[in-house]
C-alpha cells in the first residue's frame, strides 16, 4: 500500500541525516554514520536480528534465521581473510576474546535477557522505529547494566584472563588460523574450513529441530519469513520507472534473508577495511548512562573512577565518538526503512505497558548489559565480530547465548502464565 506522506518523510529524513552528517562530521565519523544507516536499513528491510534466531526457534519453531546467521558468519569470515592475509594480525584491532567464566556467564545472561526483551544491543536501536516505551525501558536498563559491569570488566581476572590461548594471541584467546599454521594460506584456509564446519553443524542441528517441530505439529512460523518466501519478484522492465510497481519493488517489498545477509557482509567488510576494526555496539550504552548521571549532577571524575574508563568518554562531544554516531545511524536507518515501506506507524500505537512486562524488560536490560561486560561484548561484539575475526570465543558465546535464551523463554512462559 502506497502512503505518500510516510514515504516522503522517509526521503526527507534520509536527506536531512546525510546532509547534516556530511556537513558537521569529519569524514571518518561520517563513514561510521553511513555504515550504521546501512546496517539499520538492512536489518529492518530483511527482518534480520540476532535475538530472533533463538526466540523464533523456541516460540514459532522456525530456525530459518539461525541458519541464515550461519551463512552470515561464514561469508564474513571469508571476507575478513582479504584484510588479514599476509598481514600481522596483532597490528589490527581483531576481536579475539578471552575464553573463561566471564564468557560463559555473559553468554547465559545475554541470552536470558534478550529472550525477555525480544532484542539485543543492536536490536533495541532498530526497535525504536516501531515502538517507543519498550525499547526506551530496555535501553535505560541495558545502559545501567553496562555501566555497573564496567568495574568488573576492568579488574576481574575471571573476565580478563583466558583459560586457553594460541600463539598469536598468547594469554588473550584462541585465533583459529594458529591451529593450521602450515596450511597453504598461512592458516586461513583451515580456519575458513573449520568456521564453515562449525556453521554447518549449527545449521544441521537447527534444521533437525525445525523438522521435529513440524512433525509434532508445533511449528507456527514467522509472518515476515512467510512474506519473504511468498513474495514474487516484480519485473521492473515491464513498468515505468515512476510507477507504483517500481516503488514497491525498490522500497516496500521485504528483502530476502539472503539479500540482507549479503548487504551486511559488504558493510562489515567496508568497516573492517576502512577502520581496521569490527562491529561493536554495547559500550556506548554504558557511556550514555554515565552521561545521564552527569546531567543529574554526578561528577565526571567520580564516574570515571568507578568505571575505570577515561573521563573523556563521558564528557567528549557526543558526535565525536564514532560508535555513538554509528549506533544512531543504525536507529536512523531502521526508521528510514520503515517510513519508505509505509510500515512505521504499525507498532507506534501500542504504547501501554503493564507492570509485569515493565519489570521483565528492566531485568532483561540489566542482564544483557552485565552480560556484555562479562563476555566482553554483545551479539555483535562477542558473537558476530569474533567469529568473523576467527576467534573461538564467538562460537562458545553462541552455545551459551542460545542456552540462556532457552532458559529465558521457559521462565518467561511461566511468568506470563502466572
Amino acid at each position: 500500500m502506497i502512503k505518500p506522506k510516510e514515504h516522503l518523510s522517509g526521503f526527507v529524513l534520509l536527506l536531512v541525516v546525510v546532509t547534516l552528517g556530511g556537513t558537521l562530521l569529519d569524514s571518518a565519523i561520517f563513514f561510521r554514520l553511513l555504515v550504521g544507516m546501512g546496517l539499520g536499513y538492512a536489518l529492518s528491510r530483511a527482518s534480520l536480528g540476532f535475538a530472533g534466531s533463538v526466540n523464533r526457534a523456541y516460540r514459532a519453531g522456525s530456525t530459518r534465521l539461525m541458519r541464515g546467521l550461519m551463512l552470515l558468519f561464514t561469508a564474513s569470515a571469508i571476507a575478513t581473510t582479504a584484510f588479514l592475509y599476509n598481514q600481522d594480525p596483532t597490528q589490527l584491532n581483531l576481536w579475539v576474546n578471552p575464553i573463561n567464566a566471564g564468557l560463559i556467564l555473559g553468554g547465559l545472561l545475554f541470552g536470558f535477557g534478550m529472550s525477555f526483551a525480544g532484542c539485543c544491543a543492536t536490536g533495541v536501536l532498530t526497535y525504536f522505529s516501531s515502538n517507543l516505551i519498550r525499547p526506551a525501558l530496555v535501553l535505560l536498563s541495558f545502559g545501567g547494566g553496562v555501566f555497573l559491569g564496567f568495574p568488573l570488566q576492568a579488574q576481574a581476572p575471571w573476565i580478563r584472563e583466558t583459560w586457553i590461548s594460541s600463539a598469536t594471541y598468547e594469554g588473550r584467546g584462541v585465533f583459529l588460523p594458529d591451529l593450521f599454521a602450515n596450511d597453504p594460506l598461512n592458516g586461513y584456509f583451515g580456519a575458513i574450513l573449520l568456521t564453515a564446519a562449525f556453521a554447518g553443524i549449527v545449521a544441521w542441528l537447527a534444521h533437525r529441530y525445525e523438522h521435529k517441530r513440524r512433525n509434532n505439529d508445533t511449528y507456527i512460523g514467522v509472518s515476515s519469513e512467510h512474506e519473504q518466501l511468498e513474495s514474487k519478484p516484480i519485473n521492473l522492465a515491464e513498468h515505468r520507472f515512476f510507477s507504483r510497481e517500481t516503488y514497491e519493488a525498490l522500497f516496500i517489498r521485504r528483502w530476502s534473508m539472503t539479500t540482507g545477509i549479503a548487504i551486511i557482509v559488504v558493510l562489515f567488510s567496508l568497516l573492517m577495511g576502512v577502520t581496521g576494526s569490527g562491529w561493536g555496539a554495547s559500550s556506548p550504552f554504558g557511556f550514555w548512562f554515565g552521561r545521564m548521571l552527569i546531567a543529574f549532577g554526578m561528577e565526571p571524575a567520580s564516574i570515571a573512577a568507578f568505571t575505570h574508563r577515561p573521563e573523556q568518554v563521558f564528557t567528549m562531544p557526543f558526535f565525536s565518538h564514532p560508535v555513538n554516531v554509528q549506533n544512531l545511524g543504525i536507529m536512523a536507518g531502521a526508521i528510514i526503512a520503515l517510513l519508505l515501506a509505509g510500515r512505521f506507524g504499525k507498532g507506534i500505537s501500542r504504547l501501554g505497558l503493564g507492570w509485569k512486562e515493565g519489570a521483565m524488560l528492566i531485568i532483561a536490560g540489566l542482564c544483557m548489559g552485565l552480560g556484555t561486560r562479562f563476555a566482553n561484548g554483545c551479539n555483535v561484539g562477542a558473537l558476530y565480530t569474533p567469529i568473523a575475526n576467527f576467534s573461538l570465543s564467538g562460537w562458545i558465546f553462541l552455545i551459551f547465548m542460545v542456552s540462556g535464551g532457552v532458559i529465558g523463554n521457559l521462565l518467561g512462559k511461566k511468568v506470563a502464565a502466572a
